[in-house]
């Protein structure tokens, strides 16, 4: 059932083993890692007590964006799918070896734990226009309902940047997505632009340097996940060792390279490190970078792993 539902589009006269998916899958990873990132952002300020410091906490802008780029990542993936009208039987049962079950279930809980942290604090304009409204406001705001929104936050993002890597690696039959660092690699760069990016719409100043600060670490730790799993490719099979040269060497070397590597890491790490030493002001251009970068690596990964193939390497 999972395959009739999940199968996608390709185009006509290319070889469906190579080219299966276009740029739907990657811009729905890349949208559940953000809003992943993003779910850890809220749960980590809402548990710091931010939110009862200040009105202007990101905490409460960033559920409310979250809805609307997981739908729009939503939207990518339902337009790549091959029998569209079949989608709800993904919700008519649960397959526990099936990483696309579980990443269904996980989509279908982020939706409510989002609007429980929006509920928290609505935007002010809505704050007394409807009854029913402030009296669900004001029991999100229970001590005990701040602790489970926060909780089930940092829970459920951590699982969907989790999932966003784990469907690829689940395919064995692509030797560039057999690794078990996919997973973590997606979860740390889900992070990196969710801080990027909060790091940008945050209106209280102190928390903005702070996403910058975060941001860094981020960056460096997916570096270092990038590194790591191209080294456990280059140590496995001779299939993996040309898988990776894909990226290292191949048709996808320059893509990386230049656009996830450089322009999507280095750059923007180097300029956010002056800017937080007070060398440079701060600047939108390092988290734009980052952002690009972590959409750049969905789609070099994503690719790559299409072109590679036991069979053919």
């Amino acid at each position: 059932m999972f395959r009739e539902i999940t199968t996608t589009r390709h185009n006509p006269g290319i070889d469906p083993a190579l080219h299966i998916w276009g740029w739907e899958i990657p811009v729905y990873l890349f949208l559940g890692g953000l809003v992943a990132g993003m779910m850890i952002i809220s749960g980590y300020l809402i548990f710091s007590g931010r939110f009862r410091e200040s009105s202007r906490c990101a905490c409460f802008t960033v559920p409310l964006l979250g809805l609307a780029l997981l739908s729009l990542g939503m939207l990518a993936l339902f337009l790549d799918l091959e029998h569209k009208l079949y989608v709800w039987r993904l919700y008519t049962t649960f397959q526990v070896s099936s990483p696309m079950s579980w990443g269904a279930w996980v989509l279908l809980l982020v939706y409510p734990a989002l609007v429980l942290t929006w509920l928290i604090r609505p935007p002010a304009l809505l704050q007394g226009l409807w009854p029913a409204l402030d009296r669900v406001s004001a029991a999100a705001r229970h001590p005990r309902m701040v602790w489970w929104a926060a909780a089930v936050n940092i829970g459920l993002g951590i699982a969907l940047g989790l999932y966003t890597g784990i469907l690829l690696s689940a395919l064995g039959a692509r030797p560039f997505w057999n690794s078990a660092i996919l997973g973590p690699l997606f979860l740390v760069s889900g992070l990196s632009s969710a801080a990027a990016f909060t790091h940008m719409v945050a209106r209280d100043r102190e928390e903005s340097r702070m996403f910058a600060n975060a941001d860094n670490v981020f960056l460096a730790v997916e570096l270092l996940a990038i590194g790591l799993f191209l080294v456990g490719l280059l140590s496995a099979s001779s299939a993996h060792a040309q898988a990776a040269r894909l990226v290292l060497d191949g048709p996808f070397a320059a893509a990386f390279w230049v656009l996830v590597v450089g322009l999507g890491i280095v750059v923007p790490l180097f300029v956010q490190l002056l800017a937080v030493t007070h060398r440079i002001a701060h600047t939108p251009v390092a988290p734009l970078l980052v952002i690009a970068g972590g959409l750049a690596l969905r789609f070099v990964f994503v690719h790559a792993g299409q072109v590679s193939h036991w069979a053919r390497l």
